[in-house]
């Protein structure tokens, strides 16, 4: 979602095999630093309240709740099967987008990706902790997207998780709200199994902040370009959204910044990543939308 995981997911099917991660920069350059390029100097640091809350388990809690979706989803035949044309595209574009991954978040490398169509007709996107990404046939299909532009989507969701934005809002809720029993199990003292169905619970109504969401939309944009996607499509995208939502944003979207504040802040990004799109490598092959209802 343009947003994160905050919206209630239905199900999706396992991808495996879908490679995290590529080798980072050459031991040639260690010696001397290079200039920091895109928009990585535009980011802070990661929050102190992710400290509250681990990593390991945060991300375990999502896989399971993910599986557990897939698993619902495929009983009721709402899984986009494997040789789905939709299917393949996403995951085309996130294995080009993935091996970027790991100067945002360390951890990325091992997380073990996926990526799920889910057939229903919700104007939505998703990407839990651990690379756990899910698309709806619905945005798809009514906003007519082109690859540009489901990149621009993809790299937004795939940075809530980087960033660690779930992790975030639930050390918040820890620190904020002296949520004792749930902090008990968190660091070992309790049910660890009622634990992580816990966690997994607040990701489908975790909602994330409009400084989360600015971030994953710069991030995202980052991401994308330097994955061969034309940043500038970010703008055509969020033009597609108001429009489809005659000027209010979806509901999954209620959080978020404006659209016109997303398109402001998107171009004057641009600069910044523009020269990362046209040096890199583009797509051999483009996918067409699915046709529109």
């Amino acid at each position: 979602m343009i947003h994160a995981c905050s919206c209630p997911f239905h199900s999706r099917r396992l991808f495996t095999g879908l490679l995290a991660g590529s080798a980072l920069a050459g031991s040639a350059f260690a010696q001397q630093p290079q200039p920091q390029e895109g928009v990585q100097g535009d980011v802070g640091r990661t929050s102190r309240f992710t400290k509250l809350v681990s990593a390991e388990q945060i991300e375990g809690a999502a896989s399971q709740q993910y599986l557990s979706m897939l698993q619902q989803s495929h009983g009721k035949g709402a899984l986009a099967k494997s040789d789905h044309p939709q299917v393949q595209r996403l995951r085309s574009i996130a294995r080009r987008i993935i091996p970027f991954t790991p100067p945002w978040n360390g951890r990325a490398p091992k997380w073990k990706w996926e990526v799920n169509l889910l057939m229903a007709p919700e104007v939505n996107a998703f990407c839990m902790p651990g690379g756990k990404i899910a698309f709806y046939f619905g945005i798809l299909q009514k906003l007519q997207l082109n690859d540009d532009e489901v990149a621009m989507i993809m790299g937004h969701e795939v940075a809530h998780a980087l960033r660690e934005h779930a992790r975030e809002r639930m050390g918040k809720q820890l620190a904020t709200r002296g949520a004792i029993e749930l902090g008990a199990a968190l660091f070992g003292l309790g049910n660890v199994g009622r634990t992580a169905a816990e966690m997994g619970g607040q990701l489908l109504t975790l909602k994330f902040g409009r400084e989360d969401e600015t971030e994953a939309d710069v991030v995202g944009l980052d991401l994308a370009a330097r994955a061969g996607y034309d940043p500038g499509a970010g703008v055509t995208l969020w033009q597609k959204m108001m429009s489809a939502s005659k000027g209010a944003p979806p509901q999954f979207l209620s959080t978020h910044p404006a659209g016109d504040t997303r398109i402001k802040d998107i171009q004057g990004k641009l600069a910044k990543v523009q020269p990362l799109y046209e040096r890199a490598p583009k797509p051999e092959q483009r996918f067409a939308p699915p046709k529109a209802a």
